[in-house]
């Protein structure tokens, strides 16, 4: 099993008790701009960036993340899938490959960027 490599925005993450890789590459980005009608990688990363997150944003996110690293999920998939954590296990993860992909200085991580 590989380990998620942050240095190319990947994270790891646990879903129905499985260990996954996320990665939001640039295809994974522009469906991610095309599901939320964001005119570019700016407006997306202001839209993630305004602290709020519907559980339909999270299914979309994780989904991007997983298909990006490989892994033929859809979002219908993602919607049925359960996280140690919860809903907040959800958010911790999205927060996490949002961080991996838009970047934080070491002296932000850990910080929620939504």
């Amino acid at each position: 099993m590989t380990m998620a490599n942050r240095h190319r925005g990947e994270v790891a993450a646990v879903f129905d008790g499985r260990r996954f890789t996320l990665c939001l590459t640039l295809g994974a980005l522009a469906e991610l701009e095309t599901a939320f009608q964001a005119d570019d990688l700016v407006a997306l990363a202001e839209r993630f960036g305004s602290g709020r997150l519907k559980a339909g944003d999270a299914v979309r996110v994780i989904g991007a993340g997983l298909r990006g690293a490989g892994n033929p999920v859809s979002d219908d998939e993602v919607a049925a899938m359960t996280t140690p954590g919860g809903a907040a296990g959800f958010a911790a993860i999205v927060t996490d490959l949002l961080t991996a992909t838009f970047g934080a200085g070491e002296e932000e991580a850990g910080e929620n960027p939504l």
